[in-house]
């Protein structure tokens, strides 16, 4: 167990490290000084203490949409729904906290919970279509996905507008999650975020019932003749992902952003399918990913203007860190492969 733990963490790191050096290389083949390039890139994400924030904030949605990504995989279930589920409990949050009619504390308790409950519940519909129809679910939830952007566009433009602008009315100000830092932008969203991390990773390492969820997503037909129901852990992987996510949106729609534009939330849950991947599915570590992703998201502007390096150099190391991690995790399993492909062919040949 020390040894997994202990590689779930090195493959990344060394994914990350293998990485920029590869991207420092594509740097330096484009005429530019790659150690001034990645010197804009850290000041952008950590030069002042409002960089430093506006990278903490960054993070926070990419940590909640890996997360919901990392529960549903360990369950085996490839939820591809998180920007989708996201968006969903951004909306009723909002809608919480414009139509009540009041402001304050005890509002942003029931607009946390009301977006808990819409990312839950657009986790719950493509469930229960893999659970009872056996539809898959990559198509399901990424159907859901422009479902929910669909709808989001009818709510700012709309249901929710305000004004000539596209744009829904902002979150009353006592509404808002309050800062932790009073001249700066993080807000308790983030310890939300952090905490939410920390409970997975006991639910799924440190408890009976994420032991069994983990096994159905290992072997779900050995875990069906040991007598776990296995429709019902997927169905509670599905929910609880998609509960992780609307929880995400909520936190930023009440933190963060205050109001609903055309755009907003795009790529969050595709981020959260590569960090979660980056970090070996493993809730800790997929906290950490996310905040790499936020370095380099924050700190590729900077980057950009100060050394005249494209941003697109960014993607390609983003790239280059999912394609070695992936391959880390597949020579970590490499004998467990042979052994698979020994005992198939062998079978063939005796037959």
């Amino acid at each position: 167990m020390l040894k997994k733990n202990f590689m779930n963490v090195l493959i990344p790191m060394l994914s990350i490290l293998l990485a920029f050096i590869i991207g420092m290389i594509i740097i330096l083949c484009m005429g530019a000084n790659p150690i001034q390039a990645i010197g804009f890139l850290f000041r952008g994400a950590f030069g002042t203490v409002t960089n430093l924030s506006n990278t903490v904030v960054r993070s926070m949605p990419l940590i909640f949409c890996g997360l919901c990504t990392c529960f549903a995989y360990r369950c085996g279930i490839f939820n591809l729904g998180g920007e989708g589920q996201f968006l969903m409990g951004a909306m009723a949050a909002l809608a919480v906290s414009l139509l009540i009619g009041a402001e304050g504390p005890w509002v942003t308790v029931l607009a946390i919970v009301a977006g808990i409950l819409a990312g839950g519940f657009w986790g719950l519909l493509p469930g229960i279509l893999k659970s009872w129809r056996g539809l898959n679910e990559m198509i399901t939830t990424i159907m859901f996905n422009y479902v929910a952007v669909l709808f989001m566009g009818f709510v700012y433009t709309s249901a929710l507008r305000e004004g000539s602008v596209p744009q829904t009315a902002a979150v009353p100000d006592l509404t808002k999650i309050s800062r932790i830092f009073p001249n700066l932008r993080i807000t308790w969203g983030i310890v939300i975020a952090i905490l939410v991390g920390i409970a997975a990773w006991y639910f799924l390492f440190h408890t009976s019932k994420g032991f069994q969820l983990r096994a159905v997503g290992f072997n779900p037909t050995a875990s069906q003749f040991n007598g776990f129901s296995v429709k019902s852990y997927r169905l509670m992987a599905f929910v609880v992902s998609g509960a992780i996510a609307g929880l995400g949106g909520a936190s930023d729609i009440l933190g963060t952003q205050f109001r609903l534009i055309s755009g907003y939330g795009s790529g969050y849950g595709f981020d959260g399918v590569a960090i979660a991947l980056i970090a070996q599915l493993d809730p800790i570590a997929t906290v950490i990913v996310a905040y790499f992703f936020a370095v380099l998201r924050v700190g590729s502007t900077t980057m950009q203007v100060g050394s005249g390096v494209p941003t697109s150099v960014i993607d390609i190391i983003q790239a280059l860190v999912i394609i070695f991690a992936v391959a880390g995790s597949a020579m970590m399993h490499l004998p467990t492969v042979k052994v698979f492909f020994s005992n198939l062919f062998g079978k063939k040949e005796a037959a």
